[in-house]
Order: structure tokens, then C-alpha cells, then sequence
């Protein structure tokens, strides 16, 4: 597993607010969202493709925006299916961002730095075999599977989240799983061969 930066309030945020005023205490709910949720947050953004060196800048845009729409939730779905919305929709400006300057995700620099934030090498093998094998996967059941296999979101809450039929995720879900299995089992299959 990755290790996710130090929770920290978002620049953008902090430099709106001063210590001990009237806006620092109406901070006070969106700190305990904050806190609760950003692990959830940050793997989800790298689980969704986000390159290593740029989660960090896409966690805290995220941030930005729940601090903006943080009263306008209603609760009528689950805080992290809000956040997936809210998540998704930046991915994805930041993937079309990204394609439009042609940068190269697997540049050896930015897996360098990723090994160096890796506790052991035993994970980053197996956090960085898990993004190979989701790369593989098209967007939507890519999104489908992180969230139901890696986050632990029931269909209904995907369905919700990804505002999708929940027999649609269903299908989804079973075509990313043997997608995913088939792509391990190629995976293993090539890693045979060059041990032998």
C-alpha cells in the first residue's frame, strides 16, 4: 500500500482563514470530513491513474472543491460516495489536461520517486502490479472495480456514486473482474518465462 501524505489542511484553504476567528471555527466540519477521508481520497486518485508525482495537487483541488460544496451536501448519499463524484470528475479533467501536454505517465524519474515513499519493496511491487493490471481496464469498469474491490463500496453505493443502473455496475464489475484475473494470469504467465 501507498503511503498518503500527512493530513494538511489545502493551501487554498488555509490561506483564506486565520486561527481563532469566526471562518476558522466555521472550518471546523470540513477539517473533520478533511481528516476522516483523505486516505480514502488519495489511494482512490492513484487507484484511478493519477500519476504518482501528481496526487498530491489533484487531493488538494479535491479539497478545494468539498470546502466550497460543503454546505450544499444534503447527506442523501454516503460522504465517500460524494467524494467519489467530486474525485472522478477531477481525475478526469487532470487525465485531459495531462493527454493535451503529452506527458509520459511511466516516466522513470516519478517511479523513482514513488519506490522512495514505499515502506517496503514487497508493497511497491504489489501496489504498483495492481495499477498495471487496473490500467488495463477501460475507465468505467476500472472505476467499478477500484471502488468495489479496493474501497469496499457496495453496488448500490457504485451505482450512486457513478450515477450508473446498478445492473449496469453489475455487469461492469463481473467483465473488470475477469478482465483484471486475465491480465494477473498474463502477468504471471510473462514472469514465469523470464525466471526460467
Amino acid at each position: 500500500m501507498s503511503q498518503v501524505s500527512p493530513v494538511v489542511v489545502p493551501r487554498a484553504v488555509a490561506a483564506r482563514v486565520e486561527v481563532g476567528t469566526p471562518a476558522a471555527d466555521a472550518l471546523t466540519p470540513f477539517l473533520t470530513l478533511y481528516r476522516a477521508n483523505f486516505a480514502f481520497v488519495w489511494r482512490t486518485v492513484r487507484q484511478l491513474g493519477v500519476a504518482p508525482e501528481a496526487v498530491d495537487d489533484v487531493v488538494q483541488e479535491i479539497f478545494v472543491v468539498v470546502h466550497r460544496r460543503h454546505a450544499d451536501f444534503e447527506g442523501r448519499s454516503s460522504v465517500r460516495t460524494w467524494l467519489f463524484g467530486i474525485a472522478r470528475r477531477i481525475v478526469a479533467d487532470h487525465r485531459k489536461s495531462r493527454r493535451r501536454k503529452h506527458a509520459d505517465p511511466t516516466d522513470a524519474s516519478s517511479l523513482d520517486r514513488l519506490a522512495a515513499r514505499e515502506r517496503t519493496f514487497e508493497r511497491i511491487e504489489a501496489f504498483d502490479l495492481v495499477c498495471v493490471l487496473l490500467d488495463t481496464l477501460d475507465e468505467a469498469k476500472r472505476e467499478v472495480f477500484v471502488l468495489a474491490e479496493l474501497e469496499g463500496m457496495t453496488l448500490a453505493e457504485i451505482a450512486e456514486a457513478t450515477a450508473t443502473n446498478p445492473n449496469t455496475v453489475a455487469a461492469r464489475l463481473r467483465a473488470a473482474r475477469a478482465a483484471f484475473a486475465s491480465a494477473l494470469r498474463e502477468h504471471e504467465a510473462r514472469e514465469e518465462g523470464t525466471c526460467r
